[in-house]
């Protein structure tokens, strides 16, 4: 059943939010539980009649309670959003690809459907399908409609190659995701079929771009930068601008999540960027990260040590607060680093440039500042 609106926990108080839609109306207790404890058959309260049409345009008054909203239960876990891989193949062949050997390797329907239930007892809210390429999964379309219908706001990372399919367009237009990410590869062919090593990869992303848009899905775009195109930049930059769609440029590519460099090559040294200074973060606390089999994480970086969903059910996620403790916390030649309060690196993602071997300047603040220490300085 498709609802034009969502009543959650989230922390620290409640939110109405819209499928498809970004924004959300804050609630009280009190207004929480009005719409909770509501009959089927009563109408929408007018309050968040009113609010809804502010804010979304989105028509609610005088419809019955039960056939537009969707009350989701509270929750003593305080999960807000979560990532899940639905499977790590991939049409494309990127050299930068940080998920290194790509392999086609997800669950069948009965473990996808109970890792979805255990997210929304969690209280995922904000659920983001990625891989991989997402759309090419098989159970693609049953595991996005699964989850809409479980009351979740979805997010869509892709390369846009499958979007000019008329049964993608449709899906979509069906369970509007709040957001549908692309990655953009290049501005010509040449620089971005090089990039991904698939013939006609542009033209397929082009017609994508162009259906989603006319579809009127919300959209933005990564724009990411290695050897095969920093020169075109700009161009990439006025794609985006060209069909008024927000852009964010990624310039730093990463090892995979192996810890292996063989991605490290295809970095353009000349865009090479600092991040802002690392000061922690929420991961394993109020988000988490599943891969394709089920396996728990802190984040998409940190999978050090994992939690088996399927094994341990949502209660397992109480360890992931624990584990976040120790990944993020700065150790070895990082503990005693005089830089590492202007360090944009985190402790997971500095772990696996450590392994790859990679060059200290592409992330760590000693990389421009002579070598390491006798202490073995690293940030």
């Amino acid at each position: 059943m498709t609802y034009q609106l969502i009543a959650s926990p989230y922390p620290d108080g409640h939110l109405v939010v819209s499928p498809g839609r970004e924004g959300g109306i804050k609630l009280g207790v009190n207004k929480y539980a009005e719409l909770r404890d509501a009959a089927f058959a009563d109408p929408v309260p007018d309050w968040l009649a009113v609010a809804a049409h502010a804010l979304w345009g989105v028509d609610v008054a005088g419809k019955a309670a039960g056939d537009t909203i969707r009350v989701r239960p509270d929750t003593p876990y305080g999960y807000a959003r979560a990532s899940y891989e639905l499977n790590l193949g991939c049409n494309y062949d990127c050299e930068h690809c940080y998920l290194g050997e790509k392999l086609f390797a997800g669950m069948e329907w009965p473990d996808r459907e109970r890792l979805l239930d255990i997210m929304a007892k969690a209280g995922v809210l904000w659920l983001q399908l990625t891989g991989g390429e997402p759309l090419i999964d098989p159970l693609f379309a049953e595991t996005l409609a699964y989850a809409h219908d479980l009351g979740m706001m979805i997010q869509i990372s892709s390369n846009g190659s499958r979007l000019h399919q008329q049964k993608t367009l449709d899906l979509l237009r069906t369970y509007r995701p709040y957001r549908l990410t692309l990655s953009l590869y290049g501005a010509t062919e040449e620089s971005y079929d090089g990039m991904t090593r698939s013939r006609g990869a542009f033209k397929r992303f082009t017609r994508g771009l162009e259906a989603a848009h006319e579809a009127g899905l919300k959209m933005r775009i990564n724009i990411v930068v290695n050897r095969h195109n920093a020169h075109e930049r700009d161009e990439m930059t006025a794609i985006a601008d060209r069909f008024g769609i927000p852009s964010f440029e990624y310039t730093n590519i990463t090892p995979t999540i192996h810890g292996t460099g063989e991605v490290l090559p295809s970095q353009a040294n000349e865009v090479l960027r600092r991040h802002e200074p690392y000061t922690g973060c929420n991961a394993g606390i109020t988000h988490f990260h599943s891969d394709p089999h089920g396996m728990a994480s802190i984040c998409k970086v940190g999978r050090e040590a994992q939690v088996n969903l399927l094994e341990e059910g949502v209660e397992g996620l109480r360890k992931l607060a624990v584990i976040g403790d120790r990944l993020t916390t700065r150790h070895g030649g990082c503990s005693g680093c005089t830089l590492q309060k202007s360090c944009g690196t985190c402790m997971p993602l500095a772990n696996l440039y450590r392994q790859a071997q990679a060059p200290l300047e592409t992330y760590c603040q000693h990389g421009s500042s002579g070598p390491l220490s006798a202490k073995g300085g690293e940030s």
